[in-house]
Parts: structure tokens; sequence; C-alpha cells
């Protein structure tokens, strides 16, 4: 079973500045409500360790990174306790819309035996918590 969470925001800024935001992470704990915490190099095949809150809980889990291309994109892979059991898929993929002004794509592709189950569950929530993100990544950009 796959399911995916993606959203969209428009952002009054170049494309390298929305990268330069989203993968600067050691300054995450200073803006992202989401992601309140992240530690590692943004660099494909690097280990992250990442923390962060959805309701009531904090959670820290370590993705690999996968892909980061300079003003296009940053992706990540995460599992829950072992691959299989619920992976998921964070993507940021920027789209330039002109010299001032990007479209970032914000999601997640979910997968293993647990996904429909543990969606269900914290869907709504996290499909929440990345609207929060874009709007704080926007904030941070255009100002």
């Amino acid at each position: 079973m796959k399911k995916e969470i993606i959203t969209e925001v428009i952002i009054q800024a170049n494309e390298n500045k929305v990268y330069d935001i989203i993968t600067n992470l050691e300054d995450y704990e200073n803006w992202n409500p989401f992601i309140v915490k992240s530690e590692g190099k943004p660099v494909k095949g690097e280990s992250l360790i990442n923390t962060m809150i959805n309701g009531d809980s904090k959670m820290t889990f370590k993705p690999k990174v996968m892909r980061a291309d300079k003003g296009k994109a940053f992706e990540w892979l995460g599992s829950l306790w072992f691959k299989g059991l619920f992976d998921g898929h964070h993507f940021f993929h920027i789209e330039r819309i002109d010299d001032k002004s990007t479209k970032l794509i914000h999601g997640e592709r979910f997968s293993g035996i647990l996904s429909g189950m543990i969606l269900n569950k914290i869907g709504e929530e996290t499909r929440n918590n990345f609207i929060l993100m874009n709007r704080a990544i926007k904030k941070k950009a255009e100002s």
C-alpha cells in the first residue's frame, strides 16, 4: 500500500534561497515548527538525525539523504524501526517561476506494511505540519 502527502507553496524568492533554507539543517531549530532539530550534512548518501513534533509526540528518526540537487530538490528516506514496516520518502522539489518567485512542492511518499494504519492515525496532522513548515519557509525566504 502506497500513500502520499503533497503540499505546495509559492514563495517570493529565488530557487537557490529556498534551497539554502531547507538544506541549512542546523538552523531548523530557529524557525521550523515541525522538524525542530536536524543534524547531519545535506549530501546524498549521508545520514541525518531529525527530531519532529507531530501532535503531542516528539520523535527522532535517522533518514538517509537520497538527493541534494542545488536549487532543485532535497530528499531523504527514513524508516520506522526497520525498512518495510513504515517508510517515508520525504521530498522538497523546487520549481523556478521567474527570477523572484519559486514553487515549493513539499511532500512524502509512504510505504510499508503499517503505512495505511499509521497514516489513518497521523495523516491529517502530518499534512497540517507540512503546511506549517511551508509557511515558515516562505516567511524566512521572504523576510
